[in-house]
């Protein structure tokens, strides 16, 4: 078979047949497909990317499969990069140098589920991991609004937040992420356990410096939340209510996101059910403390709209509430028009409704904005995921301007670059892990703008050089 990306010149029928027994994939429009992500939410990553493929695909189904794999791929210098559900946004799991990309998916058990945590193969979808711990009585600390088909391997090595990390903290805070099994790249592959603290050189770093197979959480009691939709006539209004019910001790939440009344313009199913041209403000409250939440948004000036329990919501043949939150939200509007696009920008803090209020006043037409409500480091903050309706490069860099001169930093979406998204900006322990794991430099490396810079020192020499 010749090499489908035209980037390598290994003998990918010999490298297949060097494989068994481990599935695999051979065939070019299945190649093609498993080479993409949502790298399409921007219409600059979709033009640098659209045409980036590897040349095989692997499918291992236990921890010895995977060392194999890695030690054939070891073998022929094969370009390496992991994929799970392929629901990153910056493609993460493109292969820019052509090669092999190993399929996680049929890593896919709950391996044990104790007073606390959880631990599972790289490969399992948070659905199917929450559904487990629900007949114990837990569920995760969070997961992102793609968890039917988004893996826990792939939100480890890509995402950050998600639904619970306004009551739970950020992926990255202390506790939430117990410990991690990767795999390095090696002759003989090698099994290194992170536990603590260091599990964030792994975390985030998009599969660069080791291989995920296994993953321990934590996990929290489950309750018996309620959907709550409630609408406003501004858009500060909504922002200043989900900054009180944040804030209030007598209300949990496990989810806060108010949305631009523009946008609610593309929830075609929430048609009927919530005040039209209105701003939305989306939660899930235990149902013990909705009379609470009620009252906080009727005082704020708000409209609680719609009220589910999960037998409620499956009744009326309703989606999730988390379907208009994080990037759900961007993609109900790309379902529609493929021209808007979004940002990640951060806002100041502690969140401040007079701040959103006036930035609204300067930011312009083409943003419309959607906020998300965690906590890091014990703090309640705020990020903003608006819809852009895209023009040109230019005008991008405009409007991140804007948004970084009224103090609200942009995380930039539109780069496939692991330093890009704030997380990894030049992280030399990092890059000093991906050394050790992988002294070829096979996983992924064309997405660190540093890696080629240091990839020739040695491992300790690259971490004296900085940190986080």
């Amino acid at each position: 078979m010749t090499s489908i990306s035209g980037k390598t010149s290994i003998d990918w029928n010999a490298f297949a047949a060097a494989l068994a027994p481990v599935e695999v994939i051979d065939e070019a429009v299945l190649v093609k497909k498993r080479s993409r992500d949502f790298f399409w939410y921007s219409p600059i990553l979709n033009a640098e990317l659209k045409k980036c493929f590897g040349d095989l695909v692997a499918c291992p189904k236990t921890p010895e499969e995977m060392r194999h794999v890695l030690a054939v791929a070891y073998a022929h210098d094969a370009p390496v990069v992991l994929r799970g559900g392929g629901t990153g946004n910056y493609g993460q799991s493109v292969p820019m140098d052509g090669g092999l990309i190993i399929e996680t998916t049929g890593m896919n058990r709950v391996l044990e589920i104790g007073d606390g945590y959880v631990r599972a193969e790289a490969g399992a979808l948070m659905a199917d991991i929450n559904a487990a711990l629900l007949k114990e009585g837990q569920e995760m600390a969070m997961f992102p609004s793609t968890q039917d088909i988004a893996t826990i391997g792939g939100f480890v090595a890509g995402g950050s937040a998600g639904i619970g990390s306004i009551a739970n903290g950020a992926l990255r805070d202390p506790g939430n992420l117990i410990a991690l099994k990767v795999q390095s790249v090696e002759a003989t592959p090698q099994e290194h356990i992170f536990e603590g603290a260091d599990v964030l050189q792994i975390h985030h770093a998009w599969g660069l410096n080791g291989v995920i197979t296994e993953v321990t959480l934590r996990t929290v009691p489950t309750r018996d939340w309620v959907g709550c939709l409630a609408t406003f006539d501004t858009y500060e209004g909504a922002y200043a209510a989900g900054v009180e019910i944040a804030k209030a001790p007598d209300v949990a939440r496990k989810l806060l996101t108010t949305v631009d009344a523009r946008i609610c313009a593309y929830f075609p199913k929430l048609e009927g059910h919530i005040r039209p041209e209105k701003h939305l403000l989306v939660s899930l409250v235990p149902k013990e403390d909705i009379a609470r939440f009620a009252a906080i948004i009727a005082a704020a000036g708000g409209h609680l709209d719609l009220t589910l329990t999960e037998a409620e919501r499956v009744a009326a043949k309703l989606p999730h509430v988390f379907d208009f939150s994080y990037n759900h939200t961007t993609l109900q509007v790309l379902k529609a028009d493929r021209s808007a696009t979004y940002q990640q920008v951060g806002c100041p803090t502690p969140p401040d409704p007079a701040a959103i209020a006036a930035l609204r006043l300067k930011i312009g037409d083409d943003v419309w904005m959607h906020h998300e409500f965690a906590r890091v480091g014990g703090q309640i903050v705020t990020f903003d995921l608006p819809i852009i309706w895209f023009s040109t490069p230019e005008r991008l860099a405009e409007i991140n301007a804007t948004y970084e001169a009224n103090g609200f930093p942009v995380y930039d979406a539109h780069t496939w670059r692991v330093e890009g998204g704030g997380l990894k900006n030049a992280d030399y322990r990092h890059l000093a892990w991906k050394k050790r794991m992988d002294p070829k430099g096979l996983l992924n490396a064309a997405k660190s703008a540093v890696w080629q810079e240091v990839r020739d020192m040695p491992a300790d020499a690259i971490e004296a050089m900085g940190g986080l």
